[in-house]
């Protein structure tokens, strides 16, 4: 129950960084569990537009337009399964809790059924509709992943909604969105990874049979890399360090026969699927709903399933923190298969498993670039306020893109991971920020209805998301064809074609972020008002 006179208060009025109370504090392990979900989050949501271009396109030949259709229906599927979770975890009512049943149901079920996104076989016949040839591998695109994403909803939107209820304090939910993001960039790095593990050499000739040696020379490799390359560096032989980064782990080690990219990929979703249970049952077992054991949450009516949308997209500040993200994500998403095509054609001239590793590479310079924007955002945050920081964000973001120009280059190939890296910078500070406006938003929202609804407005938020998403995905097909680019002719691709990839790979996203620059200043909703709006809503109930 909760406190009918708080001892402490939350905030005094007139002081602009009031320090946060201990009993708002979240323990380090329950923030640390909860940025673990960001793995299903990650590999459920985004693996699978990775892998399925080196799998479907260039292993299986199943042509662009095709891949980015059964992209743009994967999304269209998850935009319409997320509000159905949204409102169930609302109304659940269990001694769990009303999301962490949710959580662990739908971790176990996504990590089961993760390596079924990529379970067929070469070969397969096609069919005709409306005249056209379709490849049956299209059907099964279409159809596995429309069920796997109603799986990964299962958990992703009671997890989502989750991270709002850790605590009620404006400066503690930045800091668990902090630890979110940071710890995102270690599952995103499996991202980058995916290609360059299922097009690597050591899958040449590979069958079924020989997954387990082929894996174990894998390990042998890697860790041989890993060694010389930090050794390189410590000894500050910089010659051998870059020739090292041209060849990571070893992986193009001449092997008879053509690169099985299909059985490395079906090892890889495996591996990554055991990985994805067992985070799961960390987070059920770790965390906790603080607003659930109150009657805020758990004794309130239940919310119709219309909240989920349509209440929900009534709240202003929401609207404009959602429509900030949604042209953000979809100018992204875009252009998000350009940066790969960028670094396998023009920097490395079409040698897909060179390009697929320094992809991999690229995808460590996400992570150790990527987390520090997660501090230095906060930073400014702390004393701009969250919207200041957030302006920030986009400012050099707009930066980061125009430089990709300069920073993929054939002549100097390290600079791309550069690219990867400040990329990652202010996307991390971009999610950190989004988030934790959001969970402000909810107290907001709380004060106008007298309810938490948290689930409606993550299922909302991720139902349009999705939409811009599926846009976004659906047109990155699109993109590249427009850009001239033509598979078949591998490394001999027009210089009209490479100049589109790298024009668009810039441009696009800078649009998207000077609009959701004008959007951002009609959030309203400032650090004062959220102090403000708390210490109302303890007058009125309570603290939780």
């Amino acid at each position: 129950m909760p406190d009918p006179a708080p001892a402490t208060p939350s905030s005094t009025p007139g002081d602009p960084h009031p320090p946060t109370a201990p009993e708002d504090k979240v323990p380090i392990r329950q923030k640390i569990a909860y940025g673990m979900g960001t793995t299903i989050d990650m590999w459920g949501n985004w693996l699978y537009p990775g892998i399925v271009w080196p799998v479907f396109n260039i292993f299986l030949g199943v042509p662009p337009w095709l891949i980015s259709l059964a992209l743009f229906l994967n999304r269209i599927f998850d935009a319409f399964s997320d509000p159905l979770f949204g409102w169930l975890s609302d109304n659940t009512r269990t001694r769990w809790g009303r999301r962490r049943p949710y959580i662990l149901v739908g971790a176990g079920l996504a990590g089961v059924c993760l390596p079924a996104l990529v379970w067929v076989s070469p070969g397969w016949s096609s069919s005709h509709l409306f005249g056209v040839e379709i490849p049956n591998y299209f059907w099964y695109m279409v159809v596995t992943s429309a069920a796997y994403i109603t799986i990964v909803s299962c958990f992703n939107v009671p997890w989502q909604s989750l991270g709002a209820e850790l605590t009620p304090d404006l400066r503690e939910r930045t800091s668990v969105f902090s630890y979110k993001t940071a710890i995102q960039k270690i599952p995103e790095l499996a991202l980058f990874a995916a290609s360059a593990f299922a097009t690597a050499k050591v899958w040449n000739g590979a069958e079924a049979g020989d997954v387990g040696d082929r894996l174990g020379l894998m390990w042998s490799l890697s860790m041989g890399w890993f060694g010389d390359f930090f050794g390189s560096l410590f000894t500050f032989d910089f010659a051998s360090v870059g020739a090292l980064v041209s060849n990571p782990f070893g992986w193009s080690i001449p092997m008879e026969g053509e690169t099985n990219i299909l059985l490395g990929a079906k090892t890889y979703l495996v591996i990554l699927g055991s990985i994805m249970i067992l985070v799961g049952i960390v987070v059920f077992l770790v965390t906790r709903e603080r607003y659930y054991g109150s009657v805020v949450a758990r004794k309130q009516h239940k919310v119709g399933i219309g909240d989920t949308i349509w209440k929900a997209l009534k709240c202003r500040p929401f609207r404009a923190n959602l429509s900030m993200a949604f042209v953000y994500a979809m100018s992204t998403s875009m252009v998000g298969t350009l940066g790969y095509y960028t670094t396998v054609y023009y920097v490395c001239g079409g040698d897909v498993s060179v390009g697929s590793q320094w992809n991999f590479l690229m995808g460590l310079t996400n992570t150790f670039i990527g987390v520090l924007g997660v501090p230095f955002f906060a930073f400014f945050a702390a004393r701009l306020g969250k919207r200041g920081g957030m302006m920030l964000v986009q400012l050099s973001a707009i930066f980061v893109f125009a430089s990709t120009w300069w920073l993929y280059t054939p002549d100097v190939m390290w600079l791309q991971l550069f690219a990867s890296g400040f990329i990652a910078f202010t996307g991390a500070g971009f999610w950190m920020l989004y988030g934790s406006i959001g969970a402000d938003i909810y107290d907001y929202d709380e004060l106008e209805h007298g309810m938490r609804r948290e689930g409606a407005f993550t299922a909302c938020g991720s139902w349009i998301m999705k939409v811009g998403q599926a846009v976004g995905i659906g047109f990155s097909g699109v993109v590249l064809s427009a850009t001239g680019f033509d598979a078949a002719l591998g490394g001999a691709q027009t210089e009209s074609a490479i100049f589109n990839i790298r024009f668009y790979l810039a441009a696009i996203p800078i649009a998207g972020l000077v609009l959701a620059l004008i959007i951002l200043s009609r959030l309203g909703l400032t650090d004062q008002r959220v102090r403000e709006i708390r210490r109302e809503l303890e007058a009125r109930r309570g603290r939780v």
